[in-house]
């Protein structure tokens, strides 16, 4: 019998001993683990409309990743004020790969906004 769930796969291999380095590496060799989350990823790029661009920019590795951008799409949509765009904005550089990036540029922003 197959398991149904990532959660299942991950279980078992915790039930053999397996910790830390060694069942992250057990998972990423389990075929059944990797088909699982293959389709996973597929049914949330396509519940949430993620575009293949935002799919190579952005770190969508949990559910709620997926759920932050769709959402921070549908804001963009309405007539926000310009804080609330460049907020927006800097969610959206925290889901990227090098997310201090933009933390680093907006703490620059506020140190020549602020004349240091």
């Amino acid at each position: 019998m197959k398991p149904k769930s990532l959660l299942e796969i991950a279980d078992f291999y915790r039930k053999l001993g397996y910790r830390g380095t060694r069942l992250r590496e057990a998972i990423q060799q389990d075929e059944d683990y990797q088909d699982i989350l293959k389709k996973r990823a597929i049914e949330l790029k396509n519940k949430f409309k993620i575009t293949p661009d935002e799919k190579k920019r952005y770190v969508l590795s949990l559910d709620d990743d997926y759920e932050i951008l769709a959402k921070c799409k549908q804001l963009e949509k309405m007539n926000l004020t310009k804080e609330d765009t460049e907020f927006i904005e800097f969610i959206k550089t925290q889901l990227e790969f090098d997310y201090r990036k933009g933390m680093i540029d907006r703490v620059n922003q506020l140190l020549k906004k602020y004349g240091k």
